[in-house]
């Protein structure tokens, strides 16, 4: 092999594992998928990803002299739009559609577009997530109203923390305070019936780390150790920021409001629950940065997800219903890789938020350190964690009843 040649390559497959795992790939996809990438382009390489820095080991058949390439990286955020694109580049590459020069332009090139969607819809997508989360969790309508709005402010924060390096490194304890003062002002001032604790939380659902605490557990089942503990203390670490910042917001809101005694209202109906997961999949869409033409999949994933949960739930158990329902997600994106010929991640993820117990992981922290539960719910830990495990199994499953076509 030519010395250019070799340059080229590997060139190419350090670009391309820089970018998946900005746009959020786990450790033990991102690792398989550059194996094969390296395999197709006939060289030898080895692999080692964590959330922080990226390691290249890369070398030519037949000799003995490596290049090693090491990267020093923040966390990927989820971009299921530019893992799409960057997943077709890979297969034009391996078809012999496309050139590695052509490949390697076209990478830089979706590295540097801008978000698919404007502020304004961004806007409303966080706003939709928190009403559709306080929903979820059977709140009443005026529970659901003010949670939107209050998802709405924090998304004011989070344009704020794109201009500002300060609010960014305090972003997650300030929106919990701000949500947590203003919905105690309300309580106080405007409307009593308003659940406090269930507001918050649904206010800042978009930060709670359910997702990121699944994917270190899966990681963990991989034995990628070192990546799955760093992931998982990560979101250890988030979650405590955020209930840290609740608990203090709430605490300043009952010395300058006063308390107000909780005067519970009318829930949602329970139909509303098919409706809410409607929205919240529908602004994941737009927060995951998703493709329009994947839209729709995206959505029936989380149908998906939540009719299969509900369905094994009343028969096993609410922990063996999230097994279900993993499981049932776990096919169905492994057929949709097979049908589309794009990643599984792209529904899969949308799915895996339905049924992540994040919510329940704050409500038990809250449990913990108050002695006050947020809803009435018997041994919540033992719950979450037997939840959290039943995810991890189920797409275990699915991936050997179904083997996926794609290692996204």
């Amino acid at each position: 092999m030519h010395s250019a040649e070799f340059i080229e390559k590997r060139r190419f497959i350090v670009k391309l594992g820089k970018m998946l795992h900005k746009f959020g790939t786990p450790a033990y996809r991102l690792e398989v998928h550059l194996l094969n990438v390296a395999e197709f382009l006939g060289i030898g390489a080895a692999f080692a990803i964590t959330p922080t820095v990226l390691t290249f080991v890369i070398w030519q058949p037949g000799e003995d002299s490596e290049y090693t390439h090491v990267a020093r990286v923040m966390p990927g955020e989820l971009d299921l739009g530019s893992l799409s694109r960057t997943d077709e580049i890979v297969d034009a590459v391996a078809n012999n559609l496309m050139t590695l020069q052509d490949a390697t332009a076209r990478l830089n090139e979706i590295a540097a577009m801008p978000n698919p969607y404007s502020r304004k819809a961004t806007f409303l997508a966080y706003g939709a997530a928190g009403g559709a989360f306080a929903m979820l969790m059977h709140a009443s309508w005026t529970d659901v109203a003010y949670a939107t709005a209050l998802s709405l402010l924090v998304y004011l924060f989070v344009l704020w923390a794109e201009k500002s390096r300060r609010v960014t490194n305090m972003l997650e304890p300030l929106v919990a305070l701000v949500s947590a003062l203003a919905a105690t002002a309300i309580a106080a001032y405007f409307d009593p019936s308003i659940n406090v604790p269930i507001v918050v939380l649904s206010a800042i659902i978009v930060f709670i780390p359910g997702l990121a605490l699944t994917l270190g557990l899966a990681e963990l089942a991989a034995r990628h150790l070192v990546s799955g503990t760093a992931r998982i203390m990560d979101a250890v670490m988030l979650l405590f920021k955020l209930y840290f910042g609740a608990f203090l917001g709430m605490a300043l809101g009952a010395k300058l409001f006063g308390d107000v005694p909780f005067q519970p209202g009318l829930a949602v109906p329970a139909w509303t629950s098919w409706l809410a997961v409607a929205a919240l999949c529908g602004s994941l869409v737009i927060v995951f940065r998703a493709r329009k033409k994947h839209a729709f999949w995206g959505l029936l994933s989380g149908f998906i997800a939540y009719a299969a949960s509900q369905l094994g739930g009343l028969y096993l158990g609410l922990a063996l219903g999230a097994f279900v329902g993993a499981f049932a997600v776990g096919i169905y994106g492994n057929l949709f890789t097979r049908f589309m010929d794009a990643p599984a991640s792209i529904v899969s993820l949308q799915g895996m938020i339905v049924l992540v117990p994040g919510s329940k992981t704050y409500i038990g922290l809250n449990a913990f350190i108050s002695g006050e539960q947020i809803v009435s719910t018997d041994h919540i830990g033992q719950q979450t964690f037997l939840i959290f495990m039943s995810l991890v199994a189920g797409f275990i499953f699915a991936n050997v009843a179904l083997p996926p076509k794609k290692s996204l």
